[in-house]
């Protein structure tokens, strides 16, 4: 396999996480997330399985949001990867300014699938907040 090649893909799965989250279309999560996905997050704990994740992020669209994500690292092994990111998220009401924001540091491993590369465990950390 090509290394580079397998980077920009893993590096495309935050853009395509951002753009989920986003429009609002949490079944689209298959595309990014293993089955068994396993994410911690500071809004969400511990979830298991990309049933339960769809599920959460579905239930918990109580405004839009914008994710930015931004120097994103990814080291490929064979057919597992480590990458990171920091990003920004902001929640808001159509056509209000932003109520929320969030800076995060996101650590994700990655796995290569018969369907392509798909992030298999994310840690999310807060690194601060701000209500508005």
């Amino acid at each position: 396999m090509n290394a580079l090649a397998d980077r920009l893909e893993i590096a495309d799965l935050f853009a395509e996480l951002a753009r989920v989250l986003d429009e609002g279309t949490p079944d689209e999560l298959r595309n990014v997330y293993a089955k068994d996905i396993v994410v911690q997050s500071p809004r969400g704990g511990e979830i298991h399985g990309i049933d339960d994740v769809v599920a959460y992020v579905a239930a918990s669209a109580d405004a839009k949001t914008q994710h930015l994500h931004g120097n994103i690292v990814v080291t490929v092994d064979g057919d597992r990867a480590e990458a990171s990111a920091t990003q920004l998220a902001f929640f808001f009401h159509e056509g209000a300014a932003p109520h929320h924001r969030v800076g995060l540091n996101a650590k994700y491993t990655a796995v290569r699938t018969p369907a392509g590369w798909r992030f298999d465990r994310a840690n999310i950390f807060l690194v601060w907040q701000e209500e508005v």
